[in-house]
């Protein structure tokens, strides 16, 4: 009777199989990592639509601004600047605490409690509503406090007023951004962001065109919009019932445990707002040159805007995958993807920077028929192209942090990169970003993870006493300085086991003492087996010698320290034994 052909149907059963099909890919790049990439990518595709779609909201509303004269696109500007100062930079800021307490939570699979935390936010949020609206109302004395033209600063008023009722929907839209994202769901709000795209230029079409209401019509557009987008996600977490699993109502625990909120909160607005303050900054002393210098480095601005959407979409990715694996006390999985989704930022990097490398003369041209802005264009790409690389490995940095709940350093970093490093060293914020990149990789790869995943257990709710569960091994164990992760590149198991070094206590009864021996011996039976089907199945496709299959054998069985052996032969064997805070 013929044997099956497992080797056939062994790749169909993994959900990378569906991007690296090639078998030399399969040989040489390892199942966690195939599989960790796989995860990471899924959701960046996603996460980059998104991001297009909103940033078409605000491109449209500039299109149609354009046609009402140079004053009116000038206002918007000044407005939208203005909002983005004092309102939308500090209020995402305070959503980003919501991006890691939710991942970890979720991460945790303590589900009503992630409910109980977007509570808080709506609360915290709808309060910070107020000093927006203060500031914002005095847009125009402040506009021509600092010299500002005085019809400019009129229309810029006027768009503000009518943006004040977007101010709450665009905080309570980017909670439920972060409410479904850090679940790994994100469809709905590509849904809803395709929706509100077409209603906006319908909106901007009849008010503008039809009513003929000019600069207030362009200002009710541009709020509705918002208004629309935050109401059309809602109704389709609603309808398709979303909520269910985490939403247990409006509960009294919402007002409690601010103060951990803000612990978060505060650092993640410090830190997005050095890092936006500093462009928008660039933008207004950019107003001091020429005509034809300001053109070209309007056009460099958007193409590095649309540029930065790829390392953004990573960088939500990273967020969740990262926050996700420390809630469940999967420091190993966090590690993990904190190295694929920085690799995975520096390939599209070069990538990218090869593309507007290989178009620069021409690109200019998109946006201007001046050939002397084009020109320039392609002067300014080259001194870009390089930079963006560092840039997008900053994006991602930021992502993997936020996942960590690190955010007190990372702003911190901000703010020596962004602002001591400009003044002091005279560089603009695209250098600046090679200073901040270096800090976030040092801060990243110096974490304690021991620490952070215990941390992150804390905020889920979950308690130190209850320790790291992992479903997939059902190995109950508590961090200790001993604590050893071990990394098992198996073709049939993928994941993390969490081994801990020291003994059992003597205070633990016997009855338990028994059922955590006979719970181990039974993993460790297990794996031995898979060890042995992956041996022989490496074996059979030629990919690992008899030499270095007994080397790793010997390693998984006796789980030993492999620091000694060397990167190369760490990657391609998986023996990859090392304490947690590594």
């Amino acid at each position: 009777m013929d044997r099956p052909n497992h080797r056939a149907e062994a790749p169909s059963m993994e959900p990378s199989a569906k991007f690296f099909c090639c078998s030399c890919v399969r040989r040489y790049l390892p199942l966690a990592y195939r599989e960790e990439l796989y995860h990471i990518l899924r959701m960046t595709g996603p996460l980059l639509v998104c991001r297009f779609l909103n940033f078409l909201l605000f491109f449209v509303v500039t299109m149609f601004c354009g046609r009402l004269g140079n004053t009116v696109l000038a206002g918007y500007g000044m407005a939208s600047a203005t909002i983005n100062v004092s309102s939308a930079a500090t209020g995402l800021g305070l959503t980003l605490a919501c991006d890691t307490l939710v991942s970890q939570t979720f991460g945790s699979k303590n589900l009503l409690h992630v409910g109980v935390i977007l509570q808080r936010s709506i609360l915290i949020l709808l309060l910070f509503c107020l000093p927006c609206w203060g500031l914002l109302i005095n847009t125009q004395s402040f506009l021509l406090l600092v010299g500002q033209d005085p019809d400019v600063a009129r229309v810029a008023q006027i768009y503000v007023e009518a943006y004040l009722p977007a101010i709450p929907a665009i905080f309570l839209y980017q909670l439920q951004v972060s409410y479904l994202q850090n679940q790994g769901v994100i469809i709905p709000q590509m849904y809803a962001s395709v929706v509100a795209n077409v209603v906006n230029v319908l909106v901007n079409y009849i008010l503008l065109f039809w009513w003929d209401l000019g600069v207030h019509g362009s200002a009710a557009a541009n709020c509705f919009a918002q208004v629309f987008s935050c109401f059309t996600l809602f109704a389709y977490i609603r309808l398709k019932k979303l909520h269910v699993k985490t939403w247990g109502g409006w509960s009294s625990e919402s007002l409690q445990e601010w103060d951990n909120y803000m612990k978060l909160a505060i650092p993640s607005t410090l830190m997005l707002c050095f890092e936006w303050w500093i462009y928008e900054i660039g933008g207004f002393l950019a107003g001091m040159l020429g005509e034809v210098d300001l053109a070209a480095q309007h056009v460099v601005i958007m193409l590095a805007y649309i540029n930065y959407m790829i390392p953004a979409g990573l960088q939500g990715a990273a967020c969740v995958r990262v926050g996700n694996a420390l809630g469940a006390g999967d420091t190993a999985g966090a590690i993990l993807t904190s190295k694929v989704s920085l690799i995975c930022a520096a390939a599209l990097a070069i990538i990218q920077g090869l593309v507007l490398g290989g178009t620069k003369t021409v690109i200019g041209f998109l946006f201007t028929s001046d050939e002397t802005i084009a020109e320039l264009v392609s002067e300014l790409m080259s001194i870009y192209c390089p930079l963006q690389f560092f840039n997008g490995l900053l994006c991602v940095g930021m992502g993997i942090v936020l996942g960590t709940g690190q955010q007190k350093i990372a702003a911190i970093a901000n703010l020596i990169g962004y602002y001591f490093a400009s003044c002091w060293l005279l560089v603009g914020p695209f250098n600046s970003s090679l200073l901040v990149i270096n800090l976030f990789i040092v801060i990243i790869f110096k974490l304690n993870w021991k620490k952070i995943t215990e941390e992150a257990i804390e905020r889920a709710g979950k308690g130190k006493s209850r320790g790291l569960s992992q479903p997939e091994f059902r190995s109950n164990h508590r961090l200790s300085g001993s604590f050893f992760i071990a990394l098992n590149h198996l073709e049939n198991q993928n994941g993390y086991t969490a081994v801990n070094s020291e003994e059992v206590d003597e205070e633990r009864s016997t009855s338990l003492a028994q059922e955590r021996l006979a719970e181990v011996h039974e993993g460790e039976m297990r794996n031995e087996n898979s060890i042995s089907t992956s041996q022989n199945k490496m074996t059979q496709e030629g990919g690992m010698s008899k030499k270095l299959s007994s080397h790793v054998s010997a390693h998984h069985q006796k789980r030993t320290d492999c620091s000694n052996c060397s990167p190369y032969t760490q990657w391609r064997d998986g023996c990859t034994f090392y304490p947690a805070s590594a």
